[in-house]
């Protein structure tokens, strides 16, 4: 049993062994004044925020849900609250206040919410939303207390579902390593693009061992751990690097293996769910080895200082005022609700929905036929759809049109679930992408190229670019960026997916072939596009 002296927090306390420690209980003396308005009228602005914002909000909540990958998403808020909570006594003692010239960042936050809702992308209000949130905070509780919470704010940025775009780069980097390991391991190896070929078997490499969760959990847990484990700048940057680059290479080393398990065994170990367990295994065997090996250059908290009297902590000269609190935080909203605003007002000026696709006109020198290219894109809630072939001097070739008016998350142009062929697609496959430089009605044109892979070795050279309000380019960045414009000055965001597409029988002459095709049929695909999007 102990005896607590008058005053706990400037006072030592005794124990029962006879130590003496000072007291970090929390005092009203210790804590500043200000918080009594300042706490709870930040939990109202912060909730006025979600509420103006909800259906953002409400869509991160659904990817948490569906996606094993995003899952962690779920916890990252209750962390940041429970490293703010660590830091109570700290904040406690600083007298909150508040920053108008913050206003500024939550004003630019919301113009970027406003124009990814506009182009459909999803990543960009969820990141908008979130930077909302952060810049809440010196608003109404000034820079001092913003200072002190920046990294549990900054966390929040974690929480938001971001990475699919990187799936093409990692599973053509999981891919390479594979084939260069294989190739040292003595093991001959045929490569198309995803596809290998050893002696033993059939390999793809597809989504799930693109290692983009084993990045994304690594990159989350190393960051928190970075934070707690090391009081420098620079280990923690270092810390969270190796967090980024061991995934990467750990799902390489994961790929090669579970190929070699199934070359040795003779397909009877790392086939079907087995490959996926074995990965998490070594995922998580390696993640421990990084965590086990940054333990060794922790850095211990600085010992605790001895709380202070509150005149000498606490400046009382001009304290803060309950009015400019509240005025900071209607302010707030005021900016925050500004940007739901526009897009309600620009949703009001949304052309009606389509009728059908307008024919294609008569292509000079082809001949329309039914094809025998058994392919199609995929290409999610398109407004319309066109497909058509055609023959000339006995080759074939194709197009395909996929035309998007008041496009949303679920019906958009630009989205990493539109793609030439999906990668578990059972007949075609791709081989190998670029770009090259066309004319396309008589302008100069980049468009990508592709090569695919069917069945019995068939191949189809494929050309894909973007119509957006009357612009065409291959760009999914700038097509998104017309989107946005188009929609924002009250033009709409009518957008089309053009795909032309021919059999590979003779490759030295297929890619003129596809060219003649394309510079033919230009002005019959602009004249469908403008008249379906109501234009001349």
């Amino acid at each position: 049993m102990h005896v607590s002296p008058a005053n706990p927090a400037a006072q030592p306390v005794q124990r029962m062994d006879g130590s003496r420690v000072m007291s970090h209980a929390l005092t009203t003396d210790a804590v500043a004044p200000g918080w009594r308005t300042a706490l709870p009228v930040m939990v109202l602005v912060l909730f006025a925020i979600l509420l103006l914002f909800r259906d953002t909000a409400l869509s991160m909540v659904a990817i948490w849900a569906r996606s094993d990958t995003y899952a962690h998403g779920m916890i990252v808020p209750v962390i940041s609250l429970w490293l703010i909570w660590r830091q109570r006594t700290r904040l406690a003692r600083l007298a909150p206040g508040h920053s108008y010239a913050a206003i500024g960042l939550l004003a630019v936050a919301g113009f970027a919410w406003l124009l990814g809702d506009l182009a459909a992308v999803n990543v960009v209000p969820q990141f908008a939303l979130v930077a909302m949130l952060v810049a809440a905070i010196p608003v109404v509780l000034g820079w001092e207390v913003a200072r002190a919470l920046a990294f549990p704010l900054l966390l929040l940025f974690l929480a938001v579902p971001f990475g699919d775009f990187t799936l093409p780069v990692l599973m053509d980097w999981t891919a390479r390593f594979t084939v260069l390991a294989l190739r040292l391991s003595g093991i001959p190896v045929h490569a198309e693009g995803m596809q290998l070929t050893i002696p033993s078997g059939h390999w793809s490499v597809v989504e799930a061992c693109s290692g983009v969760r084993y990045l994304i959990a690594s990159v989350t847990v190393g960051t928190l751990y970075a934070y707690l484990s090391y009081r420098t700048l620079r280990r923690r940057l270092l810390f969270v690097v190796a967090s980024f680059l061991v995934p990467i290479v750990a799902n390489w080393l994961r790929a090669y293996i579970i190929v070699m398990l199934g070359h040795l065994s003779g397909n009877r170990l790392a086939a079907g769910v087995d490959h996926l367990v074995y990965g998490w295994l070594f995922f998580g065997v390696v993640i421990m080895l990084m965590f086990w090996i940054g333990a060794r250059w922790r850095e211990d908290d600085s010992p605790p200082v001895a709380p202070v009297k509150r005149s000498a902590a606490l400046p009382m000269a001009n304290p803060p005022k309950a009015a400019g609190t509240w005025l900071a935080a209607a302010a707030t909203v005021l900016v925050a609700g500004l940007w739901p605003l526009a897009q309600w007002r620009v949703d009001l000026i949304a052309p009606p929905p389509l009728g059908d696709l307008p024919a294609l006109a008569p292509i000079t020198g082809w001949e329309p036929v039914t094809t025998r290219i058994n392919w199609q894109p995929h290409f999610e809630n398109p407004a319309l759809r066109l497909q058509a072939a055609f023959q000339r001097d006995g080759r074939e070739a194709g197009v395909f049109l996929a035309f998007y008016r008041n496009q949303n998350a679920q019906h958009r142009l630009v989205s990493s679930s539109n793609v030439l062929v999906k990668s578990n697609d059972p007949v075609w496959a791709l081989v190998s992408g670029g770009s090259r430089e066309i004319a396309f009605n008589s302008q100069p044109l980049t468009v990508r190229t592709a090569l695919l892979r069917g069945a019995n070795q068939s191949r189809l050279l494929v050309w894909k670019w973007y119509w957006v309000a009357g612009r065409w380019t291959a760009s999914d960045a700038l097509a998104k960026a017309y989107t946005a414009w188009s929609r924002l000055i009250g033009r709409g965001d009518d957008s089309a997916a053009i795909i032309f597409y021919a059999v590979e029988d003779r490759p030295d002459e297929d890619d003129r072939v596809l060219a003649d095709f394309v510079r033919d049929a230009a002005p019959a695909i602009d004249s469908a596009l403008r008249q379906a999007s109501g234009t001349r």
